[in-house]
C-alpha cells in the first residue's frame, strides 16, 4: 500500500484556507494537518460553520484534513501537568474542545508536542509529574474514542523540554495511560535530537506503537532540504509496514511555502514512492 503525504498548514503562514488548500493540493500533498492556532485564538471559537466550510473546501481540493498538532501554542494558561489543579482542569476543557474540532474538521489524530505546556517542574517530583500528565490525558480518552481521534504523544529534544524526550519515555505514558487511542508520534529531527539510538533503531524498536511521523531535518526545513540522510530512516519505515501519513512539518519558512512543500514532497517520493 503506498504512503500518504500531508503538509502541515502553517508552512502557508497567512494564507486563505482556500488559497492553501489549493497550493497543497496542486504540489501534491493529499493530507492536511493543521495547527488550531491559524484558525483562531481558541479552538471553541471556530464556530461550526467555518468547520464545514473548512472541510468542504479541503474535500473540493482532493484534501483530507489528518488532524491538528500545535496544540497548546494558544490561549494562554494550558499545561498538561501542572501542579495546579485549576490548570490542569482548563487543559483538559481544552483538549475536549481540541477533540471536537478535530473531529468536526474530519481529522483522526492530535499530535501533542507543546513543549512548553509540559515541562516538568524541578520543585515537583518527576513521578508526581508523570502521573499528572497521565491523568490529564486520561480523562479525555473515551471522548476520543467516541470522536475516532487518537492523540498522539510525541517525544521532543531536551532542548526543546525537559520531559518525555526518547520513544520509551514516551511508550511509558502511553503504557500508564492505556487506551487505545493514545498513540506515539515520531518526528525525524526530534529523534536526531532526543534519541540514544539511532533513527531507525527507534522507528523498529516502537513500531507498535507509533500511530503518525512527521518528517523534516534538524536544520528546521523540510525532508531532503539538509544534511539527514532518509535513505535508512525509508528502509525502516517500510520494514516496520507503516503506510499511515508522512506530514512535513518545518519551523524555517523563509524559503517560501511552495519552494517547502515541492521541495520536500519530491525527496520523499524519491525514498518512499509515490503516493
Amino acid at each position: 500500500m503506498p504512503m500518504k503525504y500531508a503538509i502541515c498548514n502553517e508552512t502557508f503562514k497567512d494564507w486563505a484556507w482556500d488559497k492553501t488548500c489549493k497550493a497543497a493540493a496542486t504540489l501534491g500533498y493529499t493530507g492536511l494537518e493543521v495547527a488550531p492556532f491559524t484558525l483562531a485564538e481558541s479552538a471553541a471559537d471556530v464556530p461550526a460553520d467555518k468547520r464545514a466550510e473548512c472541510k468542504k473546501i479541503a474535500e473540493d481540493c482532493g484534501l483530507t484534513i489528518i488532524g491538528l498538532h500545535w496544540l497548546f501554542v494558544s490561549p494562554p494558561g494550558l499545561y498538561l501537568n501542572h501542579p495546579d489543579d485549576a490548570i490542569r482542569a482548563k487543559t483538559v476543557d481544552y483538549l475536549h474542545a481540541l477533540v471536537d474540532l478535530c473531529g468536526d474538521l474530519g481529522g483522526e489524530l492530535m499530535v501533542l508536542g507543546s513543549p512548553k505546556q509540559r515541562d516538568h517542574i524541578p520543585e515537583c517530583s518527576f513521578r508526581d509529574t508523570f502521573l499528572r500528565a497521565a491523568d490529564t490525558l486520561s480523562k479525555v480518552m473515551d471522548h476520543c474514542a467516541e470522536r475516532g481521534v487518537t492523540i498522539c504523544f510525541e517525544p521532543l529534544t531536551p532542548a526543546e523540554t525537559n520531559f518525555i524526550n526518547r520513544a520509551d519515555e514516551g511508550v511509558a505514558l502511553i503504557k500508564e495511560v492505556n487506551h487505545p487511542n493514545l498513540s506515539l508520534h515520531l518526528d525525524t529531527k526530534a529523534m536526531y535530537g532526543g534519541e540514544i539510538m539511532d533513527i531507525p533503531d527507534v522507528i523498529r524498536a516502537y513500531k507498535d506503537w507509533v500511530h503518525h511521523i512527521h518528517c523534516n531535518d534538524p536544520n528546521l526545513l523540510g525532508p531532503g532540504m539538509g544534511d539527514l540522510q532518509y535513505e535508512s530512516i525509508a528502509e525502516a519505515i517500510k520494514e516496520i509496514g507503516y503506510n499511515r501519513w508522512l506530514s512535513v512539518e518545518v519551523f524555517n519558512y523563509k524559503p517560501g511555502a511552495e519552494n517547502i512543500g515541492r521541495q520536500s514532497l519530491e525527496y520523499l517520493k524519491k525514498m518512499f514512492g509515490e503516493a
